[in-house]
């Protein structure tokens, strides 16, 4: 069953992060905190509306060259298929050249607020809160083309120092796999 996102208030700043990514090296908010903002996505291998952007959002990011990094909290005991190497897998096909990220404590998608898979947060400069919603229009079987229309626009409006317009819709997909304890 499909879940919405939880609009976070615009203006929260970034949660604390520092997560290893596929290849156990470390990632922190720290990390991005001179940069131009910074794009957070959850997301999962198994997930069918991920799956529907994957690639578009490799391109995206890739052309406008905003600092990403995706996250994985899913259980990975009741769902295999999110483990890091299917997540490796994944990226390859998709074509994701930001670090992939897992959090094993779910501690850090729950600092967040995330929802779903996928969820958008894009931070500005100060590692505010700019946007958070959906990629487009799209979703798995609705029949509207994958554009990434709604994340292009956030994304440069935040590279071009401005405020995102809202509203912002908030996006669709699976929900986070948060663990029984």
């Amino acid at each position: 069953m499909a879940l919405a996102s939880h609009m976070v208030p615009l203006g929260t700043p970034a949660p604390d992060f520092a997560l290893p990514d596929l290849d156990r090296r470390t990632h922190s908010r720290a990390d991005f905190a001179d940069g131009p903002g910074l794009l957070v996505v959850f997301a999962s291998n198994h997930c069918p509306y991920v799956k529907h952007l994957e690639t578009a959002l490799g391109e995206l990011v890739d052309t406008l060259s905003v600092p990403t990094v995706a996250i994985c909290a899913n259980d990975i005991v009741g769902y295999p298929d999110d483990a890091p190497n299917r997540l490796r897998d994944q990226a390859i096909r998709a074509g994701w050249t930001f670090p992939y990220l897992v959090d094993e404590s779910q501690e850090v998608s729950r600092a967040f607020q995330a929802a779903c898979t996928p969820d958008f947060f894009l931070y500005d400069a100060s590692l505010t809160l700019a946007y958070r919603g959906a990629f487009d229009e799209s979703t798995p079987g609705n029949g509207k083309p994958v554009t990434g229309n709604d994340l292009r626009a956030a994304i440069e409006s935040v590279l071009d120092g401005e405020p995102v317009p809202e509203p912002h819709r908030p996006s669709m997909g699976c929900s986070i796999k948060w663990r029984a304890d």
